[in-house]
């Protein structure tokens, strides 16, 4: 069994940074269901914008809002309006297509990658 590139949200906005948070990243519930994403499935996430890669789990956002929120320490890393890109991972005896979407810059779904 290998451990594969199972989800990705490429370029998707920071819209929050909350230091007053146990920990994670906040994530669209829409974003979440297009690319398969479970609340507290572990990620990792990489600032296009500093190369800090870190790995954290997934709370649900709101549905429809965009919500794309660093929590916790990880909120010292990245920052608000910085831009990410979100990779959950998935074990599997072959190869898959990985669900993978390219969003704007208010965190909306463009297009299938």
């Amino acid at each position: 069994m290998r451990e594969l590139l199972g989800s990705k949200i490429h370029r998707a906005r920071v819209t929050d940074a909350n230091l007053d948070y146990i920990g994670s990243i906040t994530i669209d519930r829409d974003l979440m269901d297009r690319v398969d994403l479970w609340p507290y499935q572990k990620v990792a996430v990489v600032c296009l914008d500093t190369g800090v890669r870190l790995e954290t789990y997934v709370i649900e956002g709101e549905r429809g809002s965009g919500d794309i929120c660093m929590n916790g320490a990880a909120a010292h890393l990245i920052k608000k309006n910085q831009i990410v890109i979100i990779i959950g991972y998935q074990f599997a005896e072959k190869p898959f297509p990985p669900k993978c979407i390219l969003v704007d810059d208010n965190n909306k779904f463009v297009k299938n990658l």
